[in-house]
């Protein structure tokens, strides 16, 4: 059956949303007359404006929903999707609270993926059959290619241009510091960062992300930490000459944007949550390579090594300079 109507549930995170996108491209590609609406958490929204393979996004108030009425709100709040009654709801979160949304929302069919936690694989009348140790987006084209999707063109991440930041000029060529995520060790520490931006003096480094924590950087340094929205993140990528970031949703962003990226990974395996890219660069165990080199199946089980950042430093400026 060609469905008219398609409802996309992947409320979060960052970087899942991300990489949802080239199995929702493939999807309206494949029905190009389909209507697809897509639910995500309020403050992931912005990522999918103007994404022309979206008729709708529908904000989903996660924080609204905390507290101890959290559950009531949550189930009044899913109440309200029943006049939806799309031909197909496709669940990419594969939770509890993705599937009760999906069938929220009255649709002929609900397809999840085989993996899927907290029961939720049960409300589904169809699974992509995945392995957890799959990169994400090969996981959700599973799931696309279960719905008739055609995932054999080109994969594209269509994301928004970004927004330039108002009053705020940054130099013509810089490089992007992303240190900050919330894994445990995943971060730079304030050494670190400083010893990076010490590093490829006199290269400008814009400092991005989300974090309380106290640092410093050489005279080179610029720190826009907790001054950006999305799109103004999204610019502030577009417009670099280089990047580097810890394992994290923005590093993803970076990832559909350009190449030029280096992606550390202290304890994460980049196999499976690397960057998707495949011209896109990992340090990972003292060593760099380019994501296509990666040999599938390699183990990083236990290797938690902090990253050697006169190493990352070193082929920063090799890139930027020849």
């Amino acid at each position: 059956m060609t469905p008219s109507s398609v409802l996309v549930v992947k409320p979060s995170s960052l970087g899942d949303i991300v990489h949802t996108l080239p199995a929702v491209h493939y999807l309206k590609e494949t029905f190009r007359d389909a209507k697809i609406c897509w639910i995500a958490n309020t403050e992931w929204v912005p990522l999918l404006e103007g994404n022309a393979d979206l008729q709708k996004v529908i904000p989903f108030p996660r924080r609204e929903l905390r507290g101890p009425v959290g559950l009531f709100k949550f189930f009044r709040w899913c109440r309200g999707l029943s006049g939806l009654e799309p031909d197909l709801v496709l669940d990419f979160q594969g939770l509890f609270r993705s599937a009760w949304i999906s069938r929220s929302a009255k649709g002929k069919s609900v397809f999840g993926l085989s993996d899927s936690r907290e029961m939720s694989r049960f409300s589904y009348d169809r699974r992509a059959q995945v392995r957890s140790s799959q990169h994400s987006v090969d996981r959700y084209l599973a799931l696309a290619r279960l719905a008739g999707a055609d995932t054999s063109g080109p994969i594209q991440f269509p994301l928004p241009c970004g927004t330039a930041i108002p009053s705020r000029e940054l130099p013509e060529r810089y490089v992007v510091l992303h240190p900050f995520a919330r894994g445990a060790r995943k971060s730079l520490t304030p050494k670190e960062i400083f010893e990076f931006t010490h590093l490829v003096v006199p290269i400008p480094v814009v400092v991005v992300g989300r974090s309380n924590a106290l640092f410093v950087t050489d005279r080179n340094g610029i720190s826009l930490v907790n001054q950006t929205d999305l799109p103004e993140l999204i610019w502030v990528l577009r417009q670099s000459s280089f990047i580097v970031s810890v394992d994290s949703g923005p590093m993803h962003i970076a990832a559909a944007i350009t190449p030029q990226l280096l992606s550390i990974h202290t304890w994460s395996d980049p196999g499976s949550v690397g960057p998707y890219n495949p011209d896109a660069w990992i340090w990972k165990a003292q060593r760099i390579f380019q994501v296509r080199s990666d040999r599938p199946g390699e183990s990083w089980a236990g290797n938690e090594e902090r990253p050697d950042i006169a190493q990352i430093a070193s082929f920063v400026l090799d890139r930027l300079l020849h």
